[in-house]
């Protein structure tokens, strides 16, 4: 008797190589894939970004947004009401627990009461501080917070009685790899700025789409005109964006344009506003 700990325990999309093909092919079930059809057929999978832009409103992209496989959304996602302009599915909810504490805080007048609770949503912590850590272990093992600035609190409120697969984190290695491959800013060079700077909550679960999609477009991010609509789509009158020292949105939306010129995304944009 030997373990063996690199022959892999489940079967996932990488596993199914021409090698392992070769290798198991001739083998009957449960020991290889005998009578399995060599040629899948290819379908891309399709997923769309939703940021909370002004661009939105009154874009009627909802269907589009609901069309594709898997709906990422960020931070004040109210979807209530401008199901039109927004659509309504909600596959990811990306956030730190501070941008979703605030949101919840500052965006409530607004519609934004509760974050996406449908069965199928799952959510990614953004780890930008030791407390997405402590809420992130009370939500898997379904107990309260047990130390630091949310001691206490019951992630069951914010996510509702959600099983522990539903719960994602970034790795700390990506989350330095899009920073310094993608959004390198003058701000991390800053002595006054660089220990406040990180990518914008939208440009982590757009980049994390990039990684693990097919294909990606962008709805509700800043584009070239962002002055000619409000902060958000959900603003009773129109507010201008405000640039804040941890982010540089300025480099995302150029970022993003780039992206777009080269068909690596579709960013919806449109001229005018409301």
């Amino acid at each position: 008797m030997k373990f063996n700990f690199s022959v892999p325990v489940l079967q996932w999309a990488g596993s199914f190589s021409k090698p392992a093909w070769e290798q198991l092919k001739s083998y009957a079930p449960p020991y290889g894939w005998q009578g399995l059809p060599h040629d899948l057929p290819d379908r891309c999978v399709r997923c769309a970004v939703v940021g909370n832009g002004g661009i939105l409103r009154g874009s009627k992209q909802g269907k589009n947004i609901d069309s594709h496989d898997f709906v990422f959304r960020v931070n004040g996602a109210v979807i209530r009401g401008f199901e039109d302009d927004v659509g309504m599915k909600t596959s990811f909810y990306g956030f730190t627990t501070n941008t979703m504490k605030n949101a919840l805080n500052m965006y409530r007048a607004d519609g934004f009461t509760k974050i996406p609770q449908s069965p199928d949503t799952k959510y990614i912590f953004i780890p930008s501080h030791l407390r997405d850590y402590v809420m992130i272990a009370a939500a898997v093992w379904g107990q309260t917070v047990l130390s630091g600035n949310d001691k206490g609190d019951n992630p069951w409120k914010y996510f509702g009685n959600k099983p522990s697969k539903s719960f994602k984190i970034l790795h700390p290695d990506f989350i330095s790899y899009i920073t310094h491959s993608f959004l390198q800013s003058p701000l991390l060079t800053n002595i006054k700025t660089r220990h406040l700077y990180m990518p914008s909550t939208g440009a982590h679960m757009l980049l994390t789409a990039l990684h693990t999609c097919d294909q990606v477009s962008a709805y509700g991010f800043i584009t070239r005109n962002y002055a000619a609509f409000s902060d958000h789509y959900y603003d009773s009158i129109k507010k201008p964006l405000v640039f804040y020292v941890n982010h540089d949105l300025k480099l995302e939306s150029q970022l993003w344009e780039m992206l777009h010129l080269r068909r690596v995304i579709k960013l919806y944009q449109r001229e005018g506003g409301s």
